[in-house]
């Protein structure tokens, strides 16, 4: 938790049983020196709404989505006023259930609405949402963004039929999957993953100079797309447009979607049939990447030669350091967060990786693959 949060929430609780609002909000709001856009209050640090109520559970209306957007890329906290004790909650559009008051037109081109004090998670993935993890919390909620959480909010508003479809695994497929793992162990001692980390290698050399200017970006996502896409994209038109972009300056970046696969790199070898995802990783960020979705994993890994890989772009002053390892790299596997229940119906959910793990592989490359662990892992994910 950054110095200025962990001070306004210590603030806060030396003010439990002030039991008024206003007073509190305006206490707050001099202290900290912030900024007023109607009911949030905001610094470059966090942002923050003031509510009241009887007791710790509350309905009250809290903002509007489109106001929530101007501030989902930093905490946002809402701090719930009650008689006896000040409660303070994330409310990231990651910890929203959905939205509930003047939604019916929601929709992902018209962001309408506004969310409820009930509509904010308590707990996340067994986390509590209480200011001990808001930390952790928005370590989450920054790997996935107000853009990827705002299909998963209309869905859930307007019921939506989910368009996800949750992989059935058959006896076969369940066999070629839990055997994931030893045909992973055998390629990353190969002559073909040697071959496949030289190719990715060059390309981040060969673009090294307009990396390091994307790396600058502050919106992570379109960062995080820029840099993907100059390493393993297929449109060249493309790739030379971005590259002009960024040498203006990074103004009239062309819009553009990266296709919603899982890898982005393919490379098919003769014994082998390897998809590899490109991750590029702010060294001096805490950050927590998006890993891959459940279903199609399994759908993946069911082929009977499928190879699943990682290749990470340490990105500092310089480039730092780039690894290739399996998704079942004993590191790796053991920071991998699931997300079950972000991801709504009719799916098993995403993964995300703890930020901080990828920086130990980046700065000391470790490759090792436990194999009982990942087949456990694997019948995990088939059971949800």
């Amino acid at each position: 938790m950054n110095g200025s949060l962990k001070s306004l929430v210590k603030f806060i609780r030396e003010n439990d049983g002030i039991n008024d609002k206003r007073r509190l909000c305006r206490m707050v709001f001099e202290k900290f020196s912030l900024t007023k856009d109607r009911s949030v209050f905001y610094c470059a640090e966090f942002a923050i709404r003031f509510s009241s109520a009887n007791s710790s559970s509350f309905s009250n209306t809290v903002l509007s989505l489109s106001n929530l957007k101007k501030v989902d890329d930093r905490p946002f906290i809402v701090c719930l006023v009650t008689p006896t004790a000040n409660y303070c909650f994330l409310a990231n559009t990651t910890f929203l259930k959905k939205i509930s008051h003047s939604s019916q037109e929601l929709r992902e081109n018209n962001i309408r609405g506004s969310f409820n004090g009930s509509d904010i998670v308590r707990t996340f993935e067994r986390i509590p949402n209480n200011a001990e993890n808001f930390e952790r919390l928005f370590e989450i909620h920054a790997g996935i963004g107000f853009e990827n959480n705002l299909p998963r909010l209309v869905e859930a508003t307007n019921d939506i039929s989910p368009s996800g479809v949750k992989y059935v695994v058959t006896g076969k497929a369940k066999n070629s999957i839990l055997d994931a793992p030893q045909r992973a162990i055998r390629f990353v001692s190969s002559s073909e993953a040697l071959e496949l980390k030289r190719e990715l290698d060059e390309k981040v050399e060969k673009f090294k100079t307009e990396i390091l200017t994307a790396a600058l970006i502050e919106n992570i996502n379109v960062r995080g797309r820029i840099i993907e896409y100059l390493i393993a994209g297929k449109d060249e038109k493309l790739r030379q447009a971005l590259i002009s972009a960024l040498k203006a300056g990074d103004k009239g970046i062309p819009q553009f979607k990266t296709e919603n696969a899982l890898g982005d790199y393919q490379k098919i070898f003769k014994e082998y049939h390897t998809e590899t995802d490109v991750k590029t990783k702010i060294m001096i960020l805490n950050s927590n990447p998006k890993a891959y979705n459940l279903d199609k994993i399994l759908e993946f890994l069911a082929l009977e030669k499928s190879v699943f890989m990682f290749y990470f772009v340490g990105v500092g002053p310089e480039i730092v350091s780039t690894i290739l390892i399996s998704m079942f790299q004993e590191t790796l596997l053991e920071s991998t967060i699931l997300l079950k229940h972000w991801s709504g119906r009719n799916s098993r959910g995403v993964t995300q990786f703890e930020g901080k793990a990828i920086n130990s592989l980046i700065l000391k490359p470790e490759f090792q693959i436990d194999k009982a662990k990942a087949v456990t892992f694997l019948e995990k994910i088939i059971a949800l």
